[in-house]
């Protein structure tokens, strides 16, 4: 975590208001109609839950944790390219396909923390959710680290957890229907999949002073 640390920090937090930029920009100005996405059986299982804004939220750290454990600057810029894939996988679909959630039947303001979400992050740009793409992308290179690296079961269950309480979190909170959580881990998992094929040898295990 300490190696490259100012980049690492840095270049996570550019990268993420560059992806903001372009997001708010197809949020505002669609360029084809905006198609609301269907509920479904699912969604009915899933009750609001409003303690679940605190995993929603933690993503925003989540997804520094992995390229902070890349070692190395190849790794760390691959990793970084692979983000930008699907990080532009996603606006490129928002793009070509603009989505929304259905209105909402309840008022989540009178809820803490609500009205701050309401105001930054809307309701369209729905499916696939990226919130759950980079949930999975970012487990997912995680667990390889923490494999690969031999670190205890009880670190590769709590990313597990923590990765899939993210998920949850986005319909729990209302700002995703399951549609979108099922596009967003499909593209996640693709593009995570895809990294691990090509990278440069990971090297985790290399000793250095």
């Amino acid at each position: 975590m300490r190696e490259l640390f100012w980049l690492k920090l840095l270049g996570t937090m550019l990268w993420t208001t560059l992806f903001f930029i372009g997001y708010f920009e197809l949020l505002r100005n669609p360029v084809h109609p905006v198609t609301v996405m269907p509920l479904t059986w699912v969604d009915a299982l899933v009750p609001f839950q409003p303690a679940m804004l605190w995993p929603y939220l933690s993503l925003w750290f989540y997804i520094g944790i992995a390229p902070g454990l890349q070692r190395g600057f190849p790794q760390l810029l691959v990793y970084g390219l692979w983000t930008v894939v699907l990080m532009g996988g996603g606006l490129v679909i928002f793009h070509f396909w603009p989505t929304a959630v259905p209105p909402l039947t309840l008022d989540r303001t009178s809820y803490p923390g609500f009205s701050l979400l309401e105001g930054v992050d809307a309701a369209g740009n729905a499916s696939p959710s990226m919130h759950v793409a980079s949930a999975v992308f970012t487990g997912i290179r995680i667990h390889a680290v923490l494999r690969e690296t031999g670190s205890p079961a009880v670190l590769r269950l709590a990313n597990l957890v923590w990765a899939v309480l993210i998920a949850w979190s986005t319909m729990a909170v209302r700002q995703h229907v399951a549609l979108d959580v099922l596009g967003g881990a499909c593209l996640g998992l693709l593009v995570a999949l895809a990294s691990l094929r090509w990278r440069p040898s990971p090297g985790y295990h290399a000793h250095r002073p």
